[in-house]
């Protein structure tokens, strides 16, 4: 079911106030309210019910345990809000682990008046998004700060998840031949955050890629266990930045190809008059992976059984040159060094 079909089955409940005020946030008959009518009655499960202070989760073998928090600015943007971004950011940390995401905690800090109509369009965002990845929300927390001390609305979130029992997901993994593939065409969520939050007008639609990629990553993990060396999602700093780090820690270098890396007609163009490289703009719905040089043309076939990984492509290989470095070749056969990026090109993204 798509988000707006599922929206039309989570009407607003009646509240008996337009905005979230101070009250709301002092445990009293507002904050239980807001939370028995809108939080706990969307999100409802059988963990989630028991209203107790924490959750009791049955939790076999190893685990893998993230944490994030959500700051985005606009709260809602094309193709997303904040509720649905912090729920897959979160199920994408732990999948790049190898892992299965199974629980999430869930927490608000709200500004003082906030309208109630956003708040939940939010937290049907959230319960789209949990259900689609498959992971049950078991706890929070909601605070509420004076107008001025936030910015309409922060979340943070913590997952856990199983590790998936073929994963060996570990940066020393990487070796020389290594194929770097990426998901999805890059750039998008950073340029669709840019376009709103500037209030540019570009020829088409620009929509953020934000999605859940555990289901994804579960199947390579199914078909190719341990020949998946390294997933890794490159949110803020993009690509540029995620693959500077793992260089230096690797101590290997890194040549991409330039005309392999896929970037959407319309982001290319907005990326050019902006005068950006779309290698350092965020992304919310793509991942790396560093695979053996064998089977990456089979993990390409995979990927693009999914709509949301249809331009998945190689762009690139791990070798012994430039201990360090990341470089990228054009396609008349000269190269540049891609730095890791310094301060930020699009602040607030994520």
């Amino acid at each position: 079911m798509n988000k707006s079909l599922f929206k039309l089955q989570c009407p607003a409940p009646k509240f008996d106030f337009d905005i979230i005020t101070l009250a709301h946030g002092s445990g009293g008959l507002l904050t239980n309210q807001l939370l028995e009518t809108g939080v706990f009655d969307l999100l409802k499960n059988e963990t989630l019910d028991k209203h107790h202070d924490g959750a009791f989760l049955e939790l076999n073998g190893k685990v893998a345990f993230s944490t994030d928090s959500f700051v985005v600015s606009p709260i809602i943007f094309p193709g997303g809000d904040i509720g649905e971004l912090a729920v897959n950011g979160t199920v994408n940390d732990v999948a790049m682990c190898g892992a299965i995401p199974q629980y999430l905690s869930l927490s608000f800090i709200i500004e003082e008046g906030l309208p109630i109509s956003q708040f939940w369009d939010i937290l049907v965002s959230i319960k789209y998004a949990a259900e689609k990845s498959g992971i049950k929300i078991v706890t929070g927390d909601t605070k509420v700060v004076d107008k001025g001390k936030g910015d309409k609305i922060f979340i943070n979130t913590t997952g856990i998840g199983r590790i998936h029992p073929q994963a060996d997901i570990d940066m020393n993994r990487i070796k020389t031949g290594d194929k770097i593939i990426v998901s999805n065409s890059v750039a998008t969520h950073g340029i669709a955050i840019l376009s709103v939050r500037e209030g540019l007008q570009f020829e088409t639609d620009i929509k953020s890629d934000t999605t859940n990629l555990n289901h994804i990553t579960t199947k390579l993990l199914d078909e190719f266990e341990k020949n998946i060396h390294l997933f890794r999602d490159p949110t803020r700093g993009g690509v540029a930045a995620t693959l500077n780090e793992i260089a230096s820690e690797i101590k290997k270098g890194i040549l991409l190809q330039d005309e392999k890396i896929p970037v959407l007609p319309q982001v290319k163009a907005a990326c050019e008059i902006l005068g950006l490289d779309p290698l350092y703009s965020a992304n919310e719905g793509v991942f790396m992976a560093f695979v053996e040089p064998g089977i990456a043309h089979d993990v390409i076939k995979i990927l693009q059984e999914f709509d949301e990984a249809k331009n998945a492509a190689i762009i690139g290989e791990v070798v012994d040159e430039h201990n360090g470095k990341v470089l990228i070749t054009n396609p008349m056969g000269g190269k540049r060094v891609v730095h890791m990026p310094i301060g930020e090109q699009l602040p607030r993204i994520c």
